[in-house]
């Protein structure tokens, strides 16, 4: 039954991608990467992926289609005619597919107990878990702890990336004026949006917060957390105006948000140091290193959370602001 299931998902991946390379509308375009990202959420969702479906699902499916719509505003309805011929094109992804497909020939059968990765580096991740850091979750174990650097690197991505976009589209606040005005009153005069958008955002945003502290025993975790929350602000600000999100959480704020997440993660790293361990080593934060181990991934959790939260929301109304502006 999951076989079928698979084989229906990929059936339906494969169409939209074609979809999407062919429509030459863009929020056609958008429309179908928001598809496109849910049917990848839920092929994830059956392969026991259970914490990347639910990051493909806030971020790809949400987050990601409000900033491409965002984004729109700054740009023509119908992508530009192309110039030249399309045979390059269509030949280097033809040769890129097969030699794609070739190499899947040498690896190992989904799920095969005798692939290297689970004689080795699997087994170990879940016979230490429970030993270091006794939570059940150990995708939160890898991810925060025994790679707790990679994390790192992730989270100055983020910072990065969203210190780009500022550059690249401006801060600077949008003017008073009377078309400023009528353009960020969101949906206040549509009913049905305004009743259903109410009653969903405090759950989106308790949804969130319980992924961001219930990501050691579930699926879940800062990064997902960070995602959902800032999809419930974002549903505000459709609904209320940009100017209204923006008096609720100021743009200071949602920067302070980014840079403390990343120095919170980055300071637990150098108390461990300061306390006789080494970098991101938990276990010398408390007398018991198992509960020191669970009080640092908490506290990195929420520095990550914080870092996601405040660059998603601080590049969407990057564009926002700049719709109001055009």
């Amino acid at each position: 039954m999951i076989f079928i299931f698979g084989l229906f998902l990929l059936t339906l991946l494969v169409i939209t991608a074609i979809a999407i390379v062919r429509t030459e509308d863009l929020f056609v375009a958008v429309m179908l990467t928001s598809i496109f990202s849910l049917l990848m959420a839920a092929n994830f969702f059956i392969l026991d992926a259970a914490d990347v479906a639910l990051t493909e699902a806030a971020v790809g499916a949400g987050v990601t289609t409000v900033i491409f719509l965002c984004a729109l505003a700054l740009t023509d309805d119908k992508e530009k005619p192309r110039q030249g011929s399309r045979w390059v094109t269509f030949s280097t992804v033809g040769v890129l597919a097969l030699l794609i497909i070739y190499a899947t020939f040498d690896k190992p059968r989904l799920g095969d107990p005798d692939a290297p990765v689970h004689q080795h580096i699997a087994p170990w991740y879940i016979e230490k878990t429970t030993e270091y850091m006794d939570i059940p979750n150990v995708v939160t174990a890898i991810l925060s702890s025994f790679r707790g650097y990679d994390t790192l690197g992730e989270v100055f991505v983020v910072f990065a990336a969203c210190i780009g976009v500022l550059f690249i589209l401006g801060v600077s606040p949008p003017r008073k004026t009377k078309q400023t005005t009528e353009k960020t009153t969101g949906l206040r005069h549509h009913l049905i949006p305004q009743v259903v958008g109410r009653l969903l955002i405090p759950f989106i945003v308790l949804f969130g917060l319980y992924v961001q502290f219930h990501g050691e025993y579930g699926p879940g975790g800062g990064f997902q957390a960070g995602a959902i929350i800032a999809t419930g602000v974002i549903l505000y600000a459709l609904l209320e105006g940009e100017s209204e999100a923006l008096r609720a959480i100021p743009r200071g704020v949602l920067l302070g948000m980014v840079i403390g997440g990343a120095l919170l993660y980055g300071s637990v790293g150098v108390a461990c140091m300061f306390m006789g361990g080494a970098f991101l080593d938990y276990s010398v934060l408390a007398s018991d290193p198992v509960f020191g181990q669970q009080l640092g991934i908490l506290i990195i959790e929420a520095g990550v959370g914080m870092a996601v939260c405040g660059a998603l929301l601080a590049i969407f109304h990057a564009f926002a602001s700049r719709e109001i502006l055009s």
